[in-house]
């Protein structure tokens, strides 16, 4: 594998750790909401990564391997039906239905998602500082 492949490869996963970021921070967002009914209730989200193994591709990314979101899943956990009849989104028999985020769990992946992406960042510097002491190597 050429060494600038290493470039590819902490890109792609960094790309992949924005995704994630970015859907944790969505259902954070949406960690208090309320619904009228249990189908527009807020369902958690997750990304899926797929590994990139095409080795026969065209596409640069691709063909060095790496990481993508393969799909953004929806989460099957139970809304939680609660009654509330004064509240302005009460349906006819008075409930609300929440949404089935845990913020516990959103910010545990937060952090992990952080933590991967300045790790991919370190990658990244490491093999700059790696590639500049070769070039200096002549000197």
């Amino acid at each position: 594998m050429p060494l600038f492949d290493v470039f590819d490869i902490s890109s792609s996963a960094m790309h992949a750790q924005n995704v994630r970021l970015n859907t944790v921070a969505s259902n954070l967002a949406n960690a208090e909401t309320v619904a009228s009914s249990e189908k527009e209730a807020y369902r958690a989200k997750a990304p899926i990564f797929e590994e990139i193994l095409n080795r026969s591709s065209n596409d640069p990314i691709e063909k060095t391997g790496g990481v993508r979101v393969k799909e953004v899943s929806v989460s099957d956990a139970p809304i939680e039906k609660r009654y509330s009849p004064n509240h302005p989104m009460a349906n006819k028999e008075g409930f609300v239905f929440t949404n089935n985020v845990n913020p516990v769990e959103e910010m545990a992946n937060m952090m992990s998602a952080s933590r991967a992406f300045e790790s991919n960042v370190e990658v990244i510097n490491t093999t700059k500082q790696l590639l500049m002491r070769t070039l200096r190597m002549g000197q």
